[in-house]
Parts: structure tokens; sequence; C-alpha cells
């Protein structure tokens, strides 16, 4: 099997499944006072201080959670509660039209609670750019939540520059950044932004893990009610075997970035050398975009034939967001794009991972090619 969904789920790295597996042999509550508890408590913040280390942040301004939609939704309603507490009426939120289904679909549910939103169109490259901003800004605006890599095609945004703008206005700014860590340099307190979101199984932690950073001064208000757990942020007991992993696969995927980085490039151009013969095969996104992922179109053919072609030959791809997989609805980040439905359904993602090598790449290559003659009528 060439495993090439990697923008999916990352596979749990060897050290982060020791990791758990030692977490997961206490018995204690990390909340309890005796000895247990305590071995608990001290795995737990263990695993939140390797996080913190590697954003360049400081503890106490991360709150775990179970993952990047439950942040997303967290920094969405809480911003929103926070202002309609403050201002007694439903006030403005900026996003864009091509960000994850987390994000979509709080700011669906708040304009439906009578909230003004604003969805930025991206240009042809799955770019925003900070005059687009500054335009839509207006003085009732609560929140601007921006992706930082898009999880379709890799278009990586001017993160600094866009928060730099809504800074000058004194609006908070959020960040899904899900897909970043390990592959490109995360640093949100020198970004700029007010909160970000991260998903410990994008770097090779557990599945079910989270972390969401809220800059010193913007705490949210929680959105779940229950406990004082995570500073009374987010209620629950928490999950210590998966903070401790998160926090020791995030600080080897850090230590190993840059090589990764390097790794990537070169598997992504190897990929795109040896599709290049594909006949009226079209690559989306920003040449510069994230080395992790490629997104290919191939006009004509059924996308979910090609994959179910390629999964047959061996190969795990994705027609797009995981979280949107069974919708039967074409891609709205394609959509957003100009792809036509047609062509939105002809599209498959590849990402790749530390751990893929060159020739499983010209192999999945082949494969495609070999998928898309079956696929075309």
């Amino acid at each position: 099997m060439i495993y090439l969904d990697y923008a999916a789920t990352h596979p749990m790295t060897p050290e982060a499944q020791e990791a758990y597996l030692r977490a997961a042999a206490l018995p204690g509550n990390p909340a309890s006072v005796h000895a247990a508890g305590q071995a608990a408590r001290e795995l737990l913040e263990g695993g939140r201080a390797r996080i913190a280390a590697v954003l360049g942040v400081d503890a106490r301004t991360l709150t775990l959670n179970s993952g990047g939609t439950e942040g997303d939704n967290h920094v969405l309603f809480g911003a929103a509660q926070a202002w309609e507490d403050a201002h007694g009426q439903p006030g403005h939120l900026i996003t864009t039209q091509t960000e994850h289904s987390a994000v979509l679909a709080p700011a669906r549910v708040l304009a439906a609670r009578g909230w003004a939103v604003t969805f930025l169109a991206p240009d042809a490259q799955g770019l925003y750019h900070p005059e687009g901003l500054e335009g839509a800004l207006r003085d009732d605006t609560a929140l601007v939540s921006i992706h930082h890599v898009n999880n379709e095609i890799g278009a990586v945004q001017d993160t600094p520059g866009l928060a730099a703008v809504a800074a000058a206005r004194g609006v908070p700014y959020h960040t899904d950044a899900v897909q970043a860590p390990g592959v490109h340099a995360v640093q949100p307190g020198a970004w700029g932004v007010t909160y970000a979101t991260f998903s410990a199984h994008k770097w090779g932690g557990p599945r079910g893990v989270g972390v969401l950073y809220a800059r010193r001064g913007h705490a949210l208000p929680p959105v779940t009610h229950g406990g004082g757990q995570e500073s009374g942020l987010r209620p629950g007991t928490q999950n210590t075997a998966g903070a401790s992993a998160a926090g020791v696969a995030l600080t080897r995927a850090e230590a190993r970035r840059e090589a990764t980085h390097a790794h990537l490039s070169a598997l992504k151009a190897q990929f795109l050398n040896d599709t290049a013969g594909i006949p009226d095969l079209r690559v989306n996104g920003p040449a510069a975009g994230s080395p992790k992922i490629v997104s290919v179109t191939l006009p004509g053919a059924d996308g979910e034939a090609l994959l179910m072609n390629l999964d047959m030959l061996g190969v795990c791809a994705s027609l797009g967001s995981a979280c949107a997989a069974g919708t039967m609805q074409p891609s709205h980040v394609l959509t957003a794009l100009g792809l036509s439905e047609a062509d939105a359904r002809s599209t498959l993602r590849f990402s790749f991972g530390a751990a893929t090598t060159l020739d499983e790449v010209s192999a999945a290559a082949a494969a495609l090619m070999q998928a898309a003659q079956w696929s075309r009528p």
C-alpha cells in the first residue's frame, strides 16, 4: 500500500505511540490530588509544554481539546458570544470561501442567527491579500478567520500580513493552522494572530487531540459547561495520553521540519514530473504552495472511479477534505477557484509525508495514469 493521504491523517509516529501507551497505563485522573492523579497531571502538562515550546508561546495560552473542528467552533462561537455580551446584538464576521467546513459551518449558523458574514473570494491561486481584507472590514467586525494552509490545494496564506490589517483596526484574527506543523514554521505570536487552532493527528500525534491558542488577554468564553478543567474554558476530563503523545510527536516533527520540507518538495516535483504525460491533467493551487499537498484535475474522468481504481492499484489518495467525504457535493474550494462542478468532481488530492519515498511517488503517478485510462469514457 502506498499511503498518500497525509493531509487527512498523518500516521502516529512510533515515539508518539510509545508515549501514548505509557500515559494510558496510568490509572489517575489529572484533576485528582493523589499521587496517581498528579502523575497523570505531570504527563498532561508535559505534553502542553512541549507543544508550547514548538509554537513559541506561553503554555498558559493553550487550551487542549479534541481537534481542529472543536477549536474552530470554539473560536467562532466564543468570539460571537463575547461580542453579543458586550454590544447586545450580532456583529460582523469575515471568513473565506475556501475555509474548512469546521469554520464554514459555524459561520453559516451565525448568519442564521442574524450575524453579517462576509465570505472573501480567493484569487485564481486560492490566495487572499491584505488589501482585500482591509476593504471588507467594518466598524462592527468582531472576528476575521482565514486558514493558514488550505487543506485541499495547499495554498499558504500571508498570515502575518493579513493579521496586521485586522490588528490595525482592533479586530481579533483567527487562523486554522491545522495543516502547517511539521512542514511549515508555525509561530502564532510572531504572526500576530489572536487565535490559532491545531490538530495532533496532522503531525503524527493521535487522533482526537487538538490545541487552541488564544493570545494573552483574549481568552474566549467557554462554549461547553461543566467542571473547571482547562481554566474553565474546556470542561471535561483531559486526554492525558493524547496530550503527552501529541507533545512528543510535535517535538519530533519540528526537529525534522526543514528536512521534511525539502523532502516533500522533492516528492512533489517528482510527482508533477511523472504525471505531466497524462492527457489534459491540470494542477490546482499556487506553484509555491505547501509541498505536502498536490491537487490535480483530470477533466472528463469520474473522481470516485479514479479513487477506487487507485485503491485497487494500492494507492491511497482522496477526493479532497476527508471531513467532506460522502457528501456527494463538489468541492467548495475548487468551485471557488472557478472550476466547474464537473471538473471539481474530476479532481484528486495527493498528500505526502516524511516517510513517503520517491519510488512510491513514481509508482503512484504510474497508477494514476492507469486509473485515468480506466475511468475516462
